[in-house]
């Protein structure tokens, strides 16, 4: 038996004691002068067992929170692929049958509408292209609640799933400053870049999005990474880049064009060999962009040395 004590403002009917005891054994609420009974019935407010996961037991009957990344909120019920008893025995052949027929009938309410099994198809095509391009949770959840609310603007009739799923992807990497360009969304999910531009803009219409401006700076390591650059280099494509964002000569400028441009720059500055091909490559943009891109900042940036 335990006995814990009430609050303070407990008093008993009785004799008027204030020294209210609980027994947790029992359910009941007493008085510790003279027994006299409060309540037969008490509500345990403590853990229901004590759990200890190092020790490999863990009872708990939580499973994971809520997310807008699953189609049904991850609230819907989950029978489990293996034909076994909660003590690991093998089911019969009838309840084995009855079993298989419960799991298909489950896996047909959890998506008994054709707006349930668009919004499914399009999470997971946004789960493949989280692995693929190493995106972070913020931006698959940013995503899904982008394509959920083009989903009650009905903007995905008529439409592709994987186009406006990319597309809400592209728009939540731009949200989050994320450098993910258009042609490595429709590569991850071997679709037009067309469409992908298509969506985007209806989106960016219709829901009126307001995008921050992307900092070339963010591609800068990209870049280097993918072109085998040194750290140098790349260290003096961002001096390059802070100096020409002062000047105001960034702004309407692509982002990916620029900062391959400051890199290249950085090249030919610290002696490092690497062709305007080599970079182009890396950065997904043309040598003919490249090159402009460069003219631009030698003749804002002329007559610095210590810039260039």
């Amino acid at each position: 038996m335990m006995l814990t004590g009430a609050t303070s403002t407990s008093k008993c009917p009785a004799c008027g004691g204030k020294k209210i005891l609980a027994d947790d054994g029992t359910g009941e609420l007493f008085c510790s002068r003279c027994g006299f009974v409060l309540s037969e019935k008490i509500t345990d407010t403590g853990a229901e067992w004590r759990s200890f996961p190092s020790q490999g037991v863990d009872k708990a009957r939580t499973g994971a929170g809520t997310s807008i990344t699953m189609h049904d909120m991850g609230l819907s019920t989950v029978i489990g692929s293996a034909n076994k008893d909660s003590t690991g025995k093998p089911l019969s052949a009838g309840m084995k049958s009855s079993i298989v027929r419960l799991r298909t009938w489950d896996s047909r309410t959890q998506a008994n509408t054709s707006a349930d099994r668009n919004l499914r198809q399009a999470l997971n095509e946004m789960n493949k292209l989280k692995d693929k391009l190493a995106l972070t949770d913020a931006v698959i959840t940013s995503a899904a609640y982008i394509y959920r609310k083009a989903m009650e603007k009905k903007l995905s009739r008529g439409r592709s799933i994987q186009g406006l799923a990319a597309a809400c992807i592209y728009a939540a990497c731009r949200n989050a400053e994320t450098p993910r360009t258009l042609d490595d969304i429709a590569r991850g999910l071997d679709i037009r870049r067309k469409d992908i531009a298509r969506c985007y803009r209806l989106l960016f219409r219709e829901l009126e999005m307001k995008m921050p401006v992307v900092d070339p700076v963010k591609g800068v390591s990209r870049i280097a990474s993918l072109a085998d650059l040194s750290e140098k280099s790349k260290r003096k494509a961002v001096s390059i880049l802070n100096q020409a964002k002062k000047l105001g000569i960034v702004a309407g400028k692509d982002p990916m064009g620029i900062a391959a441009a400051a890199l290249y720059l950085a090249c030919t500055s610290t002696g490092e060999a690497k062709s305007q091909k080599d970079i182009s490559i890396a950065s997904g943009v043309t040598e003919v962009t490249i090159r402009n891109r460069c003219a631009g900042l030698r003749k804002t940036l002329q007559g610095m040395d210590s810039i260039l």
